[in-house]
């Protein structure tokens, strides 16, 4: 009797790939931001150490895809993994084409945000699978069956591009694996030297960097709020799920970089895991600088809970006070009123952390409502303050409704959630001139320039040039929009429909 032959796993090429984003408004913000890709690092992770994997960056690239095609020619991957928002998912495709074109036989899986939102923009022969959700574990089983010469799975959460691919129902949404799935993301597959954030403080010193080595740490996932226009309670059934704090804080300890930036949903949702998560860095002695994203409601009622992180290392806070006005913010759901987000902003501020307020804008804005913010803006204390077009995500309610009056052919071209996808009250050249008037009257009212605290003057020319460049893509942005739309307003809609 023979024994059945034993076959023996392949070690496998792996390529991920981060896409270049084509937008200028993204480009001009990636001067003062530009984050580690820790998503492919969860991925790199997740596979294990017995393949081998490549990280390609290609926002380092002047032609991303010229540095692509050499890439596949050299390392020649068995698997390429491509991933990405909404605003990248053309890009994304392009990229899919090439790839198909240059090595046939290679398996081409995508994932990410836009993959999970809106799948059916992925129905193409060029893909081999599409994962949606959390794809660790997916991307795992995939890698395993290639290794084993199997055919590619059918898994909760993929779907496979042909004839079978089915339109996703809106409320079938991939379940989260939960925390103790999810492993500590690999870092070793790029120069956490090249990844920066602009660092500011309440209590900046002239040898602080302005421009410090950054690395991206996830606590948590999901959130328990319900804002009307954001996706994470569909993608968490409304659930903040916490990491072990131990888990965490040797995570940070283990960390190349002294600054870390929380790409938590909402850090401190959970007071007793942020408190726990306190304890650990504590006991640990590490000694860090912190950037992480916080509930205004949440900072007013638990402020020793920012007092006790001040005192670990937390420099800035962003908040996301949204609109100023209650009638807005009761709008959007916000469940925090405009008195509150001023409240949390002056706790934070006595505390002597720095705040980021972010704003949104409206399409339907007249040149009256552009000013009334930076009326607005002038009379709060100073702070960083960025603004975005109230620009939802595709699978909320919000995007369902708006879907039938946006005018862009393919929305996912300017959705940064920078650029209005419904018509504009004003031109959109005049509504790109309010909007860069309004960036650039909040940089002068940032602390570092309203109380002249002093820099190196290399690192002040380097913020002026990425602060130029950042008001000038919002000046010029009506140019990303088809030529015909350009002096296109909502008035001119309603009289096409009548109205």
């Amino acid at each position: 009797m023979t024994s059945p032959t034993t076959i023996t796993p392949r070690r496998l090429r792996i390529l991920l790939v981060k896409p270049k984003a084509s937008l200028r408004t993204v480009i001009a913000l990636q001067r003062f931001q530009l984050l580690e890709p820790i998503e492919l690092g969860y991925l790199a992770a997740a596979v294990g150490p017995e393949h081998e994997v490549r990280v390609l960056d290609l926002r380092f690239e002047s032609s991303a895809r010229r540095a692509l095609e050499q890439t596949l020619i050299r390392f020649r991957p068995d698997v390429v993994g491509l991933t990405g928002y909404t605003h990248v998912a053309v890009v994304m495709k392009d990229l899919a084409r090439l790839i198909r074109r240059t090595l046939p036989d290679t398996c081409l899986v995508i994932g990410g945000h836009h993959a999970t939102v809106a799948p059916d923009d992925f129905d193409m022969p060029e893909i081999d699978m599409v994962v949606r959700g959390e794809g660790c574990g997916t991307f795992r089983a995939i890698v395993d069956a290639l290794a084993n010469h199997r055919p590619l799975p059918d898994l909760p959460g993929t779907r496979r591009p042909g004839p079978s691919f089915r339109q996703i129902d809106p409320e079938s949404w991939p379940a989260f694996p939960g925390v103790e799935k999810m492993p500590v993301p690999r870092r070793d597959l790029w120069d956490h030297r090249r990844y920066y954030c602009v660092w500011t403080g309440e209590e900046s010193r002239y040898s602080d960097p302005l421009f410090p080595p950054v690395s991206m740490v996830r606590s948590s996932f999901g959130c328990r709020m319900t804002c009307s226009f954001c996706i994470v309670p569909k993608l968490f059934g409304g659930r903040h799920y916490a990491r072990d704090p131990e888990e965490v804080a040797r995570e940070i300890a283990n960390l190349a970089t002294d600054h870390v930036y929380f790409c938590d949903d909402e850090n401190f949702i959970d007071p007793e895991f942020a408190d726990a998560l306190a304890d650990a860095l504590e006991r640990m002695g590490v000694k860090k600088h912190y950037f992480a994203w916080a509930r205004t409601t949440t900072v007013n009622r638990h402020p020793e809970l920012f007092r006790r992180w001040r005192a670990l290392g937390l420099d800035v806070t962003f908040l996301g006070f949204e609109f100023a006005t209650d009638d807005m913010l009761r709008r959007i759901r916000k469940g925090s009123t405009l008195a509150q987000n001023e409240q949390a902003l002056e706790v934070l501020r006595g505390l002597n952390i720095a705040v980021h307020v972010a704003f949104m804008i409206l399409p339907e804005w007249g040149v009256s409502d552009f000013e009334a913010l930076r009326d607005y803006v002038a009379r709060m204390p100073p702070a960083e303050f960025s603004f975005t077009v109230c620009t939802p995500s595709p699978g909320t309610a919000d995007y369902d409704a708006m879907r039938s009056r946006i005018w862009v052919e393919q929305p996912s071209l300017v959705h940064d959630c920078m650029h209005p996808l419904l018509p504009t009250k004003l031109s959109l050249r005049e509504f790109s001139r309010q909007y860069s008037l309004t960036v650039a009257a909040a940089a002068r009212r940032n602390p570092m320039r309203v109380r002249a605290i002093p820099r190196r003057a290399r690192d002040l020319l380097r913020v002026l040039y990425a602060e130029f460049f950042y008001v000038r893509s919002f000046r010029r942005l009506h140019k990303d929009f088809p030529p015909h739309l350009r002096h296109y307003t909502g008035r001119c809609l309603q009289r096409e429909l009548g109205g």
